[in-house]
């Protein structure tokens, strides 16, 4: 009889979410929210001013001036297989404190993958009749708040998660974390610094495999997984921008993030046992407030030459962008590894912002664009 597909399938999910995996726990929190954001190679840390500051540094938040605001986004990655969306709302709470509350939603699933335990029946006849269909999905539930401080120039903020992670029926996981953030801005300068779970956030998995599934993993020679905890460790960016005017109408925005880890050697530009640093470089030239283009550089990686290990090269993740404002409805999309010269496959990434007003005082009204 043949082996289920499934074991192709099931061990493939099961070692993605590895509990021995620690130091990449909870990677797809490290993707990152809009399309303006991506085409800056996420270099939003100081200068972030909209709602997916609640990602990317919540006290950003507090540069809300709509009353209302919400936002979405859609990318596709490895060439559609994996879904990635983001949904965001929030609303002022204290004009005079410029205080505001944001909730937002992540998800990051691969959908219709083949469940194929029972194709094979008993009497080794193939029936496709029995193949059915499970997803592999993360979740990410953030709670976020900013206000200004006494010193206006200055904004803090904070966000708490909920995360959620599921293979099918076969196992799961809940956990939980907390980010806070500070910017400081003065005149044409913005500097922020975003601690990333602080706290140290948890994932304590279960699995719940029928009789069937376990014996796949026995004949198979592999380990039942029986749960464990996966742990994410705090890590820190810290941030710089400048905006400049560049003639009367066009207004450059330079950005660059740098990324604080320590839970061991990554593969970054700067790396060592104890101190990892990931910059990433962005810039905007925004036109009359109607237009931006962006571009941005990250995702530095040492590679290994495909004809002599002994020797590496310098890889990088080039990103590109255009924003398009329509009165409160702004539009953005960007093109992420333009060129295809990094590691990591291009993708499509577009995402909407809206500002709503105010319901209007006699209450006639809902809230409009």
């Amino acid at each position: 009889m043949k082996r289920p597909a499934l074991l192709r399938t099931l061990l493939l999910v099961l070692a993605a979410s590895s509990l021995h995996a620690q130091k990449y726990s909870n990677e797809f929190l490290a993707i990152g929210v809009g399309a303006r954001a991506h085409g800056m190679a996420g270099a939003q840390t100081a200068q972030v001013g909209d709602i997916t500051a609640a990602y990317w540094n919540p006290a950003g938040l507090s540069e809300i001036d709509a009353p209302f605001q919400v936002a979405a986004m859609h990318a596709e990655w490895f060439v559609g297989v994996s879904q990635y969306d983001y949904i965001s709302f929030g609303k002022s709470l204290n004009r005079d404190q410029k205080s505001f509350l944001a909730f937002s939603l992540i998800r990051l699933g691969i959908d219709n993958i083949p469940y194929t335990i029972n194709l094979v029946n008993p009497d080794g006849t193939v029936n496709y009749d029995n193949v059915s269909s499970f997803s592999a999905a993360d979740y990410a539930l953030m709670a976020s708040y900013a206000r200004k401080l006494r010193n206006p120039a200055f904004s803090i903020g904070g966000s708490v998660k909920v995360i959620r992670r599921t293979i099918g029926s076969f196992g799961g996981a809940w956990g939980f974390g907390a980010d806070l953030g500070v910017q400081y801005r003065k005149g044409n300068w913005m500097f922020g610094l975003q601690g990333r779970d602080l706290t140290t956030t948890f994932n304590a998995w279960s699995f719940n495999l029928t009789e069937r599934e376990k014996e796949v993993f026995e004949q198979t020679n592999n380990e039942i997984p029986t749960g464990g905890t996966e742990i994410t460790r705090p890590r820190f960016v810290l941030g710089a921008a400048w905006r400049t005017k560049l003639g009367q109408k066009t207004t450059l925005l330079p950005a660059v993030d740098l990324e604080f880890t320590t839970d061991g050697q990554r593969n970054v530009l700067v790396s060592s046992k104890s101190v990892n640093i990931d910059p990433r470089i962005g810039i905007e030239a925004d036109y009359d407030g109607f237009v931006q283009l962006r571009v941005g550089v990250g995702n530095f990686q040492q590679v290994k030459e495909d004809f002599d290990p002994n020797q590496e090269s310098l890889s990088f993740q080039p990103n590109f962008g255009v924003g398009l404002r329509l009165g409160r409805v702004q539009l953005d999309y960007a093109l992420t590894d333009i060129g295809n010269v990094s590691q990591v496959l291009y993708s499509h990434i577009f995402s909407v912002r809206i500002d709503f007003r105010e319901r209007n005082r006699s209450g006639a009204g809902e809230s409009n664009l």
